[in-house]
């Protein structure tokens, strides 16, 4: 096996902590956090030791320090794996954003009752919020507005590329995404490219597609996914025309082994979210039975490895992970918090070279994100000057959403 190349050298590079006053990560620890206890809290009839863990959980996070697992907690052994010993009894803003926020959503987790023998089992906290998105209207304009791929390579001047394209940019922006006015204006050109005055502040879609030609792939496409319903709809999409089209000679579906982060897709909404698409009318319908008969035969396989809840980087990842994702023509990074993963959770310099930072990736690598935290590399010169001179205090560009990138490292393979 080759030797792993290092990431690049953290140094003196700090670690994002939440204890900054004024800080993303400071807003996510003390006024996400207590917000989403109460909204889990009114999701659900839990009884008196479920509210009795939530308000506990409430007020150590408010005002006290992380508090253990339980001596009997069936993951205790691998969260020592991933730094527990050394984090656990600290104040929640004093430890690493990456393991603070991760080990929140544990806690969470086991106040309802989610991994403790009893009705409470298994049941996702957070299902009532990814259902009620699928069933909301905009989904179902978004769905109908797929009737257009259907005659979007028809016309004059229309390629297999304004597909790719304008499906890659609904991926990307996800549940901002306006699907009907991506397939309706799907060239780069169109879409403003990577410019200083463009919502991409970087674009390497076509690295992304010199590694998908098409014809007669030899490689599955990889998808590390992001968030269910309305962003997992066009992650889904965009995988049966990779598959459809000869791009990809399987596709990987990555998700989380349990509900984490809210919204993060695992196993049950993907099925959900196949279900969503087989209901609807028009050419949502095709893709839906497409995708569901490709899970059937192998050409869709869905995973859900356990480190997608650690909370490390991806330059951790265990033998078993590199060596399946060592195997992809190109691993597709969605989302926000991979991306975080992805180059290491650290206030890196925002030109340090996208490539630098995903050296360790066992193949070709890109990510597709919406900025929604502090954390980018990759962005030239001007791109950053111009948005922080666009910008009040130069920061609202990193964490509001408005802005995207797509970001491609190729493999020396």
């Amino acid at each position: 096996m080759p030797a792993v190349p290092p990431a690049t050298p953290a140094d003196d590079t700090p670690v994002i902590l939440g204890n900054e006053p004024g800080s993303f990560a400071r807003s996510v620890l003390a006024t996400r956090h207590p917000a989403l206890i109460q909204q889990v809290r009114d999701a659900f009839p839990y009884g008196p030791a479920q509210h009795a863990a939530l308000d506990a959980l409430l007020r150590e996070i408010t005002d006290g320090v992380m508090e253990p697992l339980p001596a009997d907690a069936h993951d205790l052994g691998r969260w020592r794996s991933w730094g527990y010993d050394e984090h656990v009894g600290r104040s929640w803003f004093d430890a690493p954003f990456l393991w603070s926020e991760s080990y929140f959503y544990r806690r969470l987790l086991g106040a309802v009752g989610y991994f403790t023998p009893g009705p409470w089992q298994g049941v996702d906290p957070f299902a009532p919020f990814k259902q009620a998105e699928l069933r909301t209207g905009a989904v179902d304009d978004e769905l109908t507005a797929l009737d257009g791929l259907a005659t979007l390579a028809d016309g004059p001047g229309r390629r297999d590329d304004d597909q790719a394209y304008a499906l890659l940019l609904a991926s990307l922006w996800g549940n901002r995404a306006d699907l009907g006015f991506r397939i309706s204006s799907p060239s780069p050109g169109d879409s403003g490219s990577s410019g200083t005055d463009s919502p991409l502040v970087a674009d390497d879609s076509a690295l992304l597609w010199s590694l998908l030609p098409g014809g007669a792939p030899a490689r599955p496409v990889h998808l590390i996914a992001d968030n269910s319903g309305r962003e997992l709809i066009p992650d889904l999409v965009l995988l049966d025309h990779l598959l459809r089209t000869g791009r990809a000679a399987g596709a990987v579906l990555h998700v989380k082994p349990c509900p984490y982060y809210v919204s993060d897709a695992t196993l049950a909404d993907v099925i959900d979210a196949l279900r969503r698409l087989g209901r609807a009318p028009g050419y949502a319908a095709e893709i839906g039975g497409r995708l569901w008969a490709a899970m059937a035969t192998g050409r869709l396989d869905v995973r859900a490895h356990d480190f997608f809840r650690a909370p490390l980087p991806f330059d951790a990842m265990p033998a078993d992970l590199r060596a399946q994702l060592g195997e992809a023509a190109v691993t597709l990074v969605k989302g926000d918090l991979n991306y975080r993963r992805l180059v290491g959770d650290r206030a890196w310099p925002a030109t340090l070279p996208f490539a630098e930072r995903t050296a360790y990736f066992p193949g070709p690598v890109t990510a597709l994100r919406t900025l929604k935290s502090d954390v980018i590399v990759g962005l030239s010169d001007t791109t950053l000057t111009s948005l922080n001179t666009r910008t009040e205090k130069g920061s609202s560009w990193r964490t509001s959403g408005t802005h995207a990138l797509i970001q491609t490292r190729l493999s020396d393979r």
